[in-house]
């Protein structure tokens, strides 16, 4: 079984209102599960530095009817690379792509900078136990090494949950 946003987002308890950033949001599919959840008095930032992707999370918000998503094309790896303001956000997003990044350091400080006091951040990735599926194994990042990562930048482990048999959750708080 894959990730399953809209059970998934259960595990964040987002609440109308909250500001969310999705960060290497893909196609969208927490962006518009996000979305729904915190209403039309929250926001989200869809954040990608593949603009395709960015073009279709708006199709699919506008298919929804959600005006609460900001489209945000930016550098994950760059310092300051989401662009948003510093303590702005009660909840960041990191799905599937610290096993991509060149500088997974870089990303959680990022995290760290645009939550607000007391913010979380959700990271989701590839487990190792099936090599079938997914990334190479050799891209992959442990849940150990997430742990630390995140530690080390100031934050605190809230919870692990289970996103999927292909998949690890953890959420941390600022």
């Amino acid at each position: 079984m894959f990730v399953r946003p809209e059970e998934t987002i259960k595990e964040f308890e987002l609440e109308p209102g909250m500001v969310v950033a999705d960060f290497g949001c893909g196609s969208g599919h927490y962006t518009i599960a996000a979305a729904k959840r915190v209403g039309e008095k929250g926001r989200v930032y869809a954040i990608d530095v593949q603009r395709d992707l960015l073009q279709a999370v708006k199709s699919t918000a506008e298919l929804n009817n959600l005006k609460n998503i900001e489209i945000i094309w930016a550098d994950l790896d760059l310092a300051q690379g989401s662009r948003l303001a510093d303590n702005s956000v009660d909840f960041v997003i990191i799905s599937n792509i610290l096993f991509q990044s060149e500088n997974r350091q870089q990303i959680t400080k990022e995290a760290f900078r645009i939550l607000k006091d007391k913010g979380r951040v959700a990271v989701v990735e590839w487990a190792r136990e099936n090599e079938k599926t997914g990334p190479p194994m050799k891209n992959r990042i442990t849940k150990e090494e997430t742990q630390n990562i995140f530690l080390e930048q100031g934050f605190k482990l809230e919870k692990e949950f289970q996103p999927g048999e292909n998949h690890y959750g953890l959420i941390f708080k600022k």
